[in-house]
C-alpha cells in the first residue's frame, strides 16, 4: 500500500511515495528458525551518502603551492589521490606494489557516470591505470545516473580507490537504494569473493533503524543481516570499510531529524572498519549577503564545523545559535546502542570513556515511533566546558583521515552538470581511499590482510604505533561533541587517529 515513511516527520529525509506490505511475513515453522531477516517488503529508499559539500563557494587561496587551484579554478578543497598517498605515507609502497593482482569492490546505491572514472584517472589524477573497471548491477541496478540519486558518490568512490591502487581491478557493485539492495550488494561481494577489499559510503542512523523497526517498516533482524555479510568477508580474508557519517555525534539529525547522540549504521558493525574524518590546517574564505569572513585552523584537528560557525553567522547575517544548529557537520562518531563492545576495543583507553564539549543540549522530546521518544531541538551554548563520562557499546570510528570539504578532494561527476569537476569532502572519501590503500598493501605483502581492526588496535598498543592521535581536549578539536582523550589511544572523533600506511603494512606483515 502507498504511504509516507513514518520517520520523516521531524527531519530532512526526502519524502517518498512507498509501497510496503501491511501484514507480517510468515514462513513455515521448520524454516523460520534459520532465517535472519526478510527484506524487500518495502521500496523505501532510506540511505544517504556520506559526502559533504564545502560551506560555500570559497574564494581560491592566493599563494598556494597546490597547482590544481590554478588549473581548475577551485578553492582549498582541491586535493588529489596523490596528496592522500603523501599525507598518510602510502607512497613508499609504490616502489614495490601498486595493487596488481588485487580487486577493489565498491558497494554503492547509485549508478556511476559512464566514463567518469576513466576521465578522472587519465586527465585529473593523471595515473597510469593497468587494472580493469567493471560494473555489476545487483538486483537490476539502481537506475540511470543522476545528481539526485547520488551518482557523485559512486563516481568519487571508484575514482579515489582506483587512483590509489592503479594496478588493481575495480568492481562497482551498484544496487537499488533499498534495504534488500544494500544487503544484497554486500552479500554479492562476499559470495563472489573476488574483491580483496570492499567499501561503502552510504548509511543511516541507528535511531532511524530503530524507528523503522518499531513502526513495522523494517525487520528486527535487519542489522544482523549486515553483520553476517561482514563476517563472511572477514572469514574469507576480505577487508571491509565504511564511512562513519558527516553529522558529528548527531547522525540522526541528518536523516530522521532527531537531536540525540547517535551513531551510523552499518559503521556500527563490529565486523567492519569505520572511517572518520579530520580537518587539515588552512584558511577558509566565505562570502555571503552579510559580507566576507575567514576561518583558520592552524593544526590538523577532528573534523567539526564549530570552527566555521562564527564565519557562517557573519556572512549570512544570522545569530551564532542559528549557524550552529543548522550546521551540525563533522566526523561521525560515538557509541552504538545496538552493537556491543567488540573484543578488540575492550581495555582500549578511550573506547569506553570519553571527553565532550556539549555545544548542543538536546531538548523538546517527542514520540517519533511507537515506544520511541527522542529530542527534536537543541539548546545552544557557545562556550561549553569539558565533560567526561563512561559509555558502552561499539565505539565508532576506528581511524580517520582528511574528510572536511574545506580541505577536501576533487571529483569528476558529469551528472552534476557544467565541467563536472567539483570539490567535495565527507567521510565517504576515507573508506574508498583506505580500500585502495589496502589493495596496495595486499600486493606489497603478497597476500590479503583481511579484516583490519584486530591488527590495527593491537598495533596502536605497540612501541612504534602507526597512528597519530588528536588528543587536544576542548573546543577546537571535536566532532560537535566528542573531543580528545589526553594520553589515551582512542577518541570518538577520530578513533585511533591518522594512520601511517607504510608502518601499517609492516604491522600487517608481522
Amino acid at each position: 500500500m502507498p504511504q509516507q515513511p513514518g520517520t520523516s516527520g521531524f527531519g530532512p529525509v526526502r519524502r517518498q511515495q512507498i509501497y510496503t506490505n501491511t501484514q507480517q511475513p510468515l514462513l513455515p515453522y521448520r524454516l523460520a528458525s534459520f532465517v535472519t531477516a526478510i527484506l524487500g517488503l518495502s521500496d523505501y529508499s532510506p540511505y544517504v551518502s556520506d559526502i559533504a559539500k564545502p560551506a560555500s563557494d570559497d574564494r581560491p587561496q592566493t599563494g598556494s603551492a597546490n597547482s590544481c587551484l590554478a588549473e581548475f579554478g577551485l578553492s582549498n578543497g582541491c586535493h588529489l589521490p596523490a596528496d592522500f598517498a603523501r599525507m598518510y605515507d602510502l607512497s613508499p609502497l609504490y616502489a614495490r606494489a601498486n595493487g596488481t593482482g588485487q580487486t577493489v569492490g565498491i558497494v554503492t546505491l547509485a549508478a556511476v557516470d559512464p566514463g567518469a572514472p576513466e576521465y578522472f584517472w587519465s586527465n585529473i589524477a593523471r595515473v597510469d591505470r593497468t587494472g580493469t573497471f567493471t560494473v555489476d548491477n545487483v538486483d537490476g541496478g539502481p537506475g540511470a545516473p543522476s545528481a539526485a540519486s547520488g551518482t557523485v558518490e559512486t563516481d568519487l568512490d571508484v575514482e579515489q580507490s582506483g587512483a590509489l591502487a592503479p594496478g588493481a581491478n575495480v568492481i562497482d557493485y551498484q544496487a537499488p537504494n533499498t534495504d534488500y539492495g544494500f544487503v544484497d550488494a554486500f552479500f554479492t561481494a562476499a559470495s563472489q569473493d573476488i574483491a580483496s577489499g570492499v567499501s561503502a559510503s552510504w548509511g543511516e542512523s541507528e535511531t532511524a533503524v530503530l524507528a523503522l523497526i518499531l513502526s513495522g517498516e523494517e525487520t528486527a533482524g535487519y542489522v544482523q543481516a549486515f553483520d553476517e555479510a561482514f563476517l563472511e568477508m572477514g572469514a574469507q580474508g576480505q577487508s571491509a570499510f565504511t564511512s562513519s557519517g558527516d553529522a558529528g555525534a548527531y547522525t540522526a539529525s541528518e536523516d530522521i531529524g532527531t537531536t540525540n547522540l547517535s551513531a551510523d549504521q552499518p559503521a556500527d558493525s563490529p565486523y567492519i572498519t569505520a572511517c572518520g574524518g579530520t580537518t587539515l590546517p588552512g584558511t577558509t574564505y566565505l562570502s555571503g549577503p552579510g559580507g566576507t569572513a575567514t576561518a583558520t585552523t592552524t593544526t590538523q584537528r577532528i573534523w567539526g564545523w564549530d570552527y566555521l560557525w562564527a564565519a557562517i553567522a557573519q556572512v549570512e547575517g544570522i545569530p551564532l545559535s542559528e549557524a550552529a544548529e543548522s550546521t551540525v557537520v563533522g566526523s561521525g562518531g560515538g557509541f552504538s546502542t545496538i552493537e556491543p563492545t567488540p573484543i578488540y576495543q575492550r581495555g582500549v583507553l578511550g573506547a569506553q570513556n570519553f571527553h565532550a564539549v556539549p555545544y548542543l543540549t538536546p531538548t523538546s522530546y517527542q514520540k517519533v515511533a511507537p515506544g520511541l521518544t527522542e529530542p527534536t531541538a537543541w539548546n545552544f551554548n557557545p562556550t561549553p566546558g569539558v565533560t567526561s563520562g563512561f559509555a558502552s557499546g561499539r565505539a565508532v570510528p576506528d581511524l580517520a583521515t582528511d574528510a572536511d570539504p574545506q580541505t577536501g578532494y576533487l571529483v569528476y561527476a558529469p551528472s552534476l552538470g557544467g565541467s563536472g569537476i567539483s570539490e567535495y569532502g565527507g567521510t565517504s572519501f576515507v573508506d574508498p581511499q583506505l580500500n585502495g590503500s589496502s589493495a596496495v598493501i595486499d600486493s606489497y605483502l603478497g597476500h590479503r590482510v583481511g579484516f583490519w581492526n584486530p591488527t590495527i588496535y593491537a598495533a596502536a598498543h605497540g612501541f612504534n604505533s602507526p597512528f597519530t592521535q588528536l588528543n587536544q581536549v576542548g573546543t577546537g578539536n571535536d566532532n560537535i561533541y566528542y573531543t580528545g582523550n589526553p594520553g589515551e589511544l582512542y577518541n570518538e572523533g577520530v578513533g585511533l587517529g591518522m594512520p601511517d600506511l607504510a608502518k601499517l603494512a609492516a604491522d600487517f606483515g608481522d
